[in-house]
C-alpha cells in the first residue's frame, strides 16, 4: 500500500500501459496476409492511372514534334489539286488548326505509350491470378501491342482507299472542299477504332480460361459470329464506307479463326 501511495496514480498508469487497450487492433481474420483492401486497390488504381497518363503526355509531347510530316502524311490519300497541288483542308474557325494539332499530338501520345497501358494494365490484374494462369496470359501481353499495332497498320493502308471511295461521288457540283476538323476526326477515329478492336482475341482467349467461351462452342457460332463481326465493322467504321467496313471486318474474322486453333490447342 505503502508503494502505491507513494507513486499516485500508478494502478491507473499500470493499466493504461498493460491492458489490453495497447495491443494493435487484431487482424480481421477474413483476409488471408497481404491480401489488399478496397481503399488499396483504388490507391494503386490511381497510382497506375497516373503512369499510364503521364506516359501518354510524354508520347504527346513526341507527338507535338512530329505534328507537320504526321498531319502531311495524314493528308496524302486525298486526291492532288488541278495544278498538281498536294490535297488541301480547310480550317473554318480560328482555334481549328491548334485543336487539330493537339488531337494528333495526343493520338501519337496514345499509340506510343501502348506499351505501358499495357503492363500497367497487366500489373493491376496478375496479384488476383493464380501461378498457372499469369504463365498463361504473359505471353498476351506483347501480343496484345502487336494486335493493336496491327489494327494501326491496316488503318494506314486502308485509308486511301477509304478516302478514294467516299470522294468519288464528288463532281462539279458536289464539290470536295473539306473541311479540316472533320477530316482529321475521321482519320484519328480509324486508327484508333482499328488498334482497339484488334484487341478482340486476347478477350476471347481471357473468356475461354474462365471456361465461358469454348473453340467448340466458337465453332458452331461461326457463322453468327461472320455476321456480328462485319455488323460491328460497319458500325465503327466513321465514314460508313465498304472498305473501310471490308479491310476490318475480314481482319477480325481472321483473328477469330485464329483464336479458335489457339483456343483448341490449349484443350479447351
Amino acid at each position: 500500500m505503502a508503494d502505491v501511495e507513494a507513486v499516485p496514480g500508478a494502478t491507473v498508469d499500470a493499466r493504461l500501459t498493460e491492458g489490453p487497450d495497447k495491443a494493435s487492433p487484431p487482424a480481421d481474420p477474413s483476409r488471408a496476409p497481404g491480401e489488399m483492401t478496397l481503399v488499396d486497390h483504388l490507391v494503386e488504381l490511381r497510382n497506375r492511372l497516373v503512369k499510364v497518363v503521364l506516359a501518354v503526355v510524354l508520347g504527346s509531347v513526341v507527338g507535338w514534334f512530329l505534328y507537320v510530316p504526321i498531319r502531311n502524311m495524314l493528308l496524302a490519300p486525298l486526291p492532288l489539286g488541278p495544278n498538281g497541288e498536294p490535297g488541301l483542308v480547310q480550317v473554318l474557325a480560328p482555334g481549328d488548326a491548334f485543336a487539330i494539332a493537339l488531337r494528333i499530338s495526343v493520338i501519337v501520345g496514345i499509340i506510343l505509350a501502348m506499351p505501358v497501358i499495357l503492363w500497367q494494365l497487366w500489373a493491376f490484374v496478375a496479384p488476383g491470378l493464380t501461378d498457372a494462369e499469369k504463365r498463361t496470359v504473359r505471353p498476351w501481353i506483347p501480343l496484345a501491342l502487336l494486335f493493336f499495332v496491327l489494327g494501326v497498320g491496316v488503318a494506314y493502308l486502308v485509308l486511301p482507299a477509304a478516302v478514294g471511295f467516299l470522294l468519288s461521288f464528288t463532281d462539279d457540283r458536289l464539290v470536295g472542299n473539306l473541311a479540316a476538323g472533320p477530316y482529321f476526326d475521321f482519320v484519328t477515329t480509324i486508327f484508333l477504332a482499328f488498334g482497339i478492336v484488334m484487341e478482340f482475341p486476347i478477350v476471347l482467349f481471357g473468356l475461354s480460361r474462365v471456361n465461358i467461351v469454348t473453340s467448340e462452342r466458337l465453332v458452331k457460332a461461326r457463322g453468327v459470329s461472320l455476321i456480328v463481326i462485319f455488323v460491328f465493322a460497319a458500325g465503327i467504321t466513321p465514314g460508313g464506307d465498304p472498305v473501310s467496313m471490308l479491310a476490318l471486318g475480314g481482319t477480325m474474322y481472321a483473328l477469330f479463326e485464329g483464336t479458335i486453333f489457339f483456343i483448341r490447342r490449349t484443350g479447351r
